[in-house]
């Protein structure tokens, strides 16, 4: 037990110092080719940030813990939104400028009801995966040209902002990029086989511990770059890290753990983990759209009622598991 509980320590530091390496070295690198700053923030920081989840859903689904691969994608979702825009929102009131991250909310909507549509059946199956992937390819081609056409963007603006700093030399930055990319690999295989230990030494199921322990650690990214953003007043950074992250989830994160290997749904994730995670998105909406012409807005009190959803869902996970 005490191996394994290293393990998922050692995993999750090592998870949270390559990702932020591989975002450095990622956007970096897109710069010195001349990609957009909206781009950048909308693509390269998506991505990157998504890397932790994708690369330990990946090898959970390889290694037959559908459980720890759906759980760390749906419960990083339910973290994005609930504990890491409600921690920004306390941080500074998140207002929502940029009209490609408006655009962006409508879309999430969708994709969640897609999730929950192919998950009925109990299973999510190779022909299920490629269409999540197939959507996502598609949300991608969708994403370039915004950034390309819309380059005076809000959130190109802050990341042209962040972006200001003298530029990485290009193998320093290729550099950065390898061994970040190597160390995920390496630190996810350390993670979900801690957390594989300790489900099996608790008695409790794999979908749990990627809900929580799991999800929450690959969220840790998430959660540093949107904190950093809000105490700056880069809200449309705040916000369209958690965007692009839970697009990246749902979309190319399952969808790649289900190419590899076809996925048992456990029925909680259907009438417990999808509900509250498309209850969650479905507020996200309605705080940050904005209607009326007005711009979104989530402020500190609608923060506080976000951290209370996310403490009451782990409560709830806590008395099931």
């Amino acid at each position: 037990m005490i191996v394994a509980l290293l393990s998922v320590a050692v995993g999750l530091a090592l998870l949270v110092w390559s990702a932020d390496r591989f975002v450095d070295g990622s956007a970096a690198v897109a710069r010195h080719f001349g990609m957009p700053p909206l781009l950048i923030g909308m693509v390269v920081v998506g991505f990157g940030t998504s890397a932790p989840e994708m690369m330990v859903s990946a090898l959970a689904s390889w290694q037959g813990n559908p459980g720890i691969a759906l759980g760390n994608a749906y419960g990083s979702n339910i973290a994005n939104i609930a504990l890491i825009l409600g921690v920004s929102a306390l941080i500074s009131p998140i207002a929502v400028h940029s009209t490609v991250l408006r655009k962006e909310l409508p879309i999430l909507v969708a994709v969640t009801a897609l999730t929950a549509l192919l998950l009925l059946d109990g299973t999510l199956s190779r022909l299920d995966a490629q269409a999540l992937l197939a959507v996502f390819a598609g949300l991608m081609a969708w994403t370039v040209r915004q950034g390309l056409v819309q380059r005076t963007d809000s959130l190109g603006a802050e990341m042209e902002q962040e972006l200001a700093a003298p530029a990485m030399l290009l193998p320093r930055a290729v550099w950065r990029l390898s061994i970040g990319l190597a160390l995920l690999i390496a630190s996810s295989r350390v993670l979900v086989h801690g957390a594989v230990q300790i489900a099996q030494a608790l008695g409790v199921g794999d979908l749990i511990i990627g809900l929580t322990i799991v999800a929450v650690g690959t969220s840790l990214p998430e959660l540093a770059s949107s904190v950093a953003a809000a105490r700056k007043g880069e809200h449309d950074i705040a916000l369209g890290n958690v965007l692009g992250s839970n697009l990246f989830n749902t979309l190319a994160v399952v969808g790649i753990a289900g190419a590899i290997s076809p996925l048992a749904v456990p029925s909680e994730v259907l009438t417990r983990d999808v509900p509250v995670m498309g209850a969650l998105t479905l507020s996200l909406f309605a705080l940050g759209y904005g209607f009326g012409g007005r711009p979104g807005r989530i402020n500190r009190f609608e923060g506080v009622l976000l951290l209370v959803c996310f403490f009451g869902y782990t409560v709830w996970l806590a008395a099931a598991g």
